[in-house]
């Protein structure tokens, strides 16, 4: 099936509304339909061919956004890097996914000449932008400045854009985020960023003033989606280079912000950073993503008129999967909702539906779910089965149906033989004033065979007997932390999620980073 480039068709039909508002740069949607237009023939000059991919190790920016709108005019697929990966884990997944070109900023000139090169060598923004340097050739080093370091002129001889957008072509290639092991290169097409996208809007609904700021890494499917979803609902977004509470807020105050995805940790620091300014009436949806919300923050949200909706999702589901409606934002808080409408939700319990309250895997299918991993066809077979994605995430439905999610099953802690979800101590943790952040693991026990252990971030002294008879009135008594160790940060990916992989390493006590916290807790 073939649909109009939505690009296109947006700077056709109110081409000098905004598209993009970004550090240094705001594009009309015809100037960004025109931008990548002629990002997409200086792509096609270089080289670039139908089925070909084209990576970008960049920070977000204007640029960025062109080559997202770009690749696919091409017939190219985009794979976008983890500017936050080391050079051996970049060229990692350069080779996994058989990059014939890698695009970059001047900020990660260093990473990417690391790179061993790809087909097409590589090439700057600057110079996709028509300016600047030429990047490395395939097999060479640096060119020198000169008439024949620049990419031709484009003229007539080189292909058109096609007007057209193959929902059954690849968009993206998006790496997992490797949490809990290697990342794997998941396939979204164009369809599946498609019904992604209008599954959203039917459950968040569009306004003639919708702007949607995005602070998420583009290379982070949740960033990605936003830049897709403003050229196809045909609405401004604000883009941020990185995450900063007090720019964020100021946006939404300033600049019309209506809608921002965020995660717990970004969501915890808006708020400390707002103190007890209410936000804009216009500010109508803050979307929490990333994983189990903890119920105080949700609550604080609440008590504040904060119009948080959870979602859940994932990279290999393009993004939101099940989502809250506004409508239900208070009357199931701590629900990530129902699916959205071409969602397939299952829980499995060894096979067979559970029962509403009974926890099992969450299952997905539909049009948003990825065809698979590239080059991966034994993790494909055991992550798609009969037509659902075996998500590896655990919750439960209530009796209406709305998802609750509770952690990754390989993140549960077998105390004993009692389950220990670690959501659960962390949201009693949170609940303290004094506890900013809070990361739950198992440790190797030998007496309970693992038991739990954690992190915080203080946001103010605690003593130790304090937060430990605050949780005895929270949590049974299995479920205390054996030990708890203060540290200025927890590691989390680009996205805000906790690694609890390394989190685990590093409160390990034979890891040679197990001494780098204080411990408050035994």
């Amino acid at each position: 099936m073939h649909l109009p480039d939505w690009l296109a068709r947006r700077a056709a039909a109110r081409p000098d509304r905004p598209a993009l508002i970004a550090p240094g740069a705001t594009w009309s949607f015809a100037e960004l339909h025109g931008r990548a237009d002629a990002v997409a023939a200086r792509l096609a000059a270089h080289g670039i061919r139908p089925g070909d991919r084209v990576a970008i190790l960049a920070r977000n920016c204007a640029d960025y956004v062109a080559l997202i709108h770009a690749a696919p005019r091409c017939g190219a697929t985009l794979v976008p890097l983890n500017t936050r990966l080391s050079p051996a884990e970049l060229a990692f997944q350069a080779a996994d996914s058989a990059v014939h070109l890698i695009a970059y900023d001047e900020t990660h000139l260093g990473p990417a000449a690391q790179i061993p090169s790809p087909t097409l060598g590589t090439l700057s923004l600057d110079e996709l932008r028509g300016s600047g340097v030429r990047g490395r050739e395939s097999g060479g080093g640096s060119q020198g400045a000169g008439a024949d370091s620049r990419l031709p002129t484009p003229d007539s001889r080189l292909p058109t854009p096609n007007p057209q957008i193959d929902l059954n072509a690849p968009h993206t290639i998006i790496y997992t985020s490797g949490t809990t092991g290697s990342p794997k290169g998941a396939m979204l097409s164009c369809g599946n960023h498609w019904w992604s996208a209008t599954a959203s809007a039917l459950n968040l609904g569009l306004r003639e003033d919708d702007r949607w700021l995005a602070v998420l890494p583009l290379f982070h499917v949740g960033g990605l989606s936003i830049l897709l979803r403003g050229a196809i609902y045909g609405i401004p977004v604000v883009l941020h280079e990185r995450f900063d509470p007090v720019a964020v807020n100021a946006a939404i105050d300033t600049q019309g912000v209506t809608i921002i995805s965020v995660v717990a940790a970004t969501l915890q620091r808006m708020l400390d950073a707002r103190g007890e300014t209410p936000y804009p009436p216009h500010f109508r949806c803050a979307l929490l993503g990333g994983g189990p919300a903890p119920r105080p923050l949700l609550e604080r949200c609440a008590a504040l008129g904060v119009p948080v909706v959870q979602t859940y999702g994932l990279t290999e589901s393009s993004s939101q999967a099940v989502t809250l409606s506004p409508a239900d934002a208070l009357r199931k808080l701590g629900s990530a909702g129902q699916p959205l409408l071409p969602v397939g939700l299952r829980i499995d319990v060894d096979g067979r539906e559970a029962n509403p309250g009974e926890v099992g895997e969450i299952l997905l299918s539909g049009p948003t779910i990825t065809s698979g991993y590239i080059g991966q066809p034994e993790a494909t077979a055991e992550a798609i089965r009969d037509g659902w994605l075996h998500t590896g995430d655990l919750g439960h439905r209530d009796a209406e149906g709305y998802l609750y999610v509770a952690d990754r099953r390989s993140d549960l802690i077998i105390s004993g033989g009692e389950n220990i979800y670690p959501a659960e101590v962390e949201a009693a943790l949170l609940a303290h004033p004094a506890v900013a952040e809070a990361g739950v693991v198992g440790l190797p026990d030998e007496r309970w065979g693992q038991a739990p252990a954690a992190a915080v971030v203080l946001r103010s002294p605690a003593a130790e007997a304090e937060i430990l008879a605050f949780l005895r009135e929270r949590l049974a008594a299995y479920k205390l932390p054996r030990r708890i160790i203060v540290r200025t940060e927890l590691p989390r990916t680009a996205s805000g999620k906790l690694q609890r992989r390394l989190l685990r390493e590093i409160m390990s006590p034979h890891s040679s980073s197990a001494d780098t916290g204080d411990q408050i807790g035994s």
